[in-house]
């Protein structure tokens, strides 16, 4: 896979986030993440691949563009066949609220190479490179943590886990804090919270807890391109959920079974990248720095190399023709 489409698809993350933080704080998440989606199904236009989204906004009769199964890229004879998984949004309520961590989203990989999730939720750890090996999602949250931070040389009071803040996670905070872990809760922005993993400098060293599905793919992809590991269980909460999984072709067996980060995320021609739409423990938001110019910072990673580069770009919103157009039609 040609290397040079990580900056390809920086180029597609950034258009989202450029977008959507022109929604910033103005309570209006349906309208940020529409027109996410548009700016960033406009920026494939221009990106040399063949691709087919896996994971995206929904069925097509349920979502108008980036759905799954829609084909993205130039298509041309000589590009190359992948599997695309985005999340324009990762966030909406963040960016309703001007909360932190709101980022947009890609993970791209060969064909065949990503989980076909479906929407429905997903159990998960999550852990970064120096504890790979020492999670397992059929043992119990103390063992798990405990046998954590062995691996990285800590006791369990030195520990920091991030958890969703939501009532079905009480069990994995009271475990926590009976060890003296220290937690952090997060209220949305699965896909951040996850990668923060596998960088020191956040503090974070352990995801646990139920969360999307979908997101838990393209976070897989990430942590496989920074040497973490991750484990997942499609976990339905609802008969409406179990429903959808059985029609997309998941039996009991599979719902039951524990998957492992190559199940998310198969081989290495996996690419990750994302951009800070608000500011955030590992990327910056978007800032507008006047004469209608912005700033706007990413992370994009690839697998086959363990290369992670930050990209710091300031955008002359003048001669964005995607973000021009996109203002007129959203009246932002």
């Amino acid at each position: 896979m040609d290397r040079n489409l990580a900056l390809e698809l920086v180029r597609v993350t950034e258009s989202a986030a450029l977008v959507s933080s022109k929604f910033m704080g103005k309570g209006d998440k349906n309208g940020a993440d529409g027109a996410a989606v548009e700016a960033m199904r406009k920026a494939f236009e221009s990106v040399k691949i063949s691709g087919e989204v896996v994971i995206g906004e929904g069925e097509l009769d349920e979502a108008p563009m980036l759905y799954i199964g829609e084909k993205v890229g130039i298509q041309n004879d000589d590009c190359m066949e992948v599997d695309i998984a985005v999340d324009p949004l990762d966030g909406t309520t963040l960016i309703a609220k001007g909360l932190p961590n709101a980022i947009s989203v890609i993970a791209m990989g060969a064909k065949g190479s990503l989980l076909n999730a479906p929407d429905t939720y997903m159990k998960k750890i999550i852990v970064g490179p120096k504890a790979k090996g020492h999670i397992d999602l059929n043992k119990s949250t103390k063992e798990n943590i405990i046998n954590v931070a062995k691996a990285l040389g800590k006791k369990t009071n030195q520990m920091t886990i991030i958890v969703q803040d939501r009532e079905r996670h009480k069990e994995i905070i009271d475990t926590a804090r009976s060890l003296g872990t220290r937690i952090k809760m997060f209220g949305d922005g699965d896909v951040a919270a996850g990668i923060a993993t596998c960088f020191e400098e956040t503090g974070i060293d352990m995801l646990m807890g139920i969360g999307g599905g979908p997101e838990g793919v393209i976070t897989a992809a990430a942590i496989k391109c920074m040497g973490g590991d991750m484990q997942a269980q499609i976990y339905p909460l609802s008969d409406q959920e179990i429903k959808r999984c059985y029609e997309m072709g998941f039996s009991d067996t599979d719902l039951k079974k524990v998957l492992s980060i190559e199940d998310l995320a198969k081989g290495e021609n996996l690419f990750f990248a994302a951009t800070g739409i608000t500011e955030g423990d590992l990327l910056k938001g978007v800032i507008n720095i006047g004469n209608n110019k912005a700033k706007t910072q990413s992370v994009v990673m690839r697998a086959k190399t363990g290369t992670i580069r930050f990209v710091d770009a300031i955008h002359n919103l003048d001669k964005n023709d995607i973000l021009i157009e996109l203002m007129r039609k959203y009246n932002i």
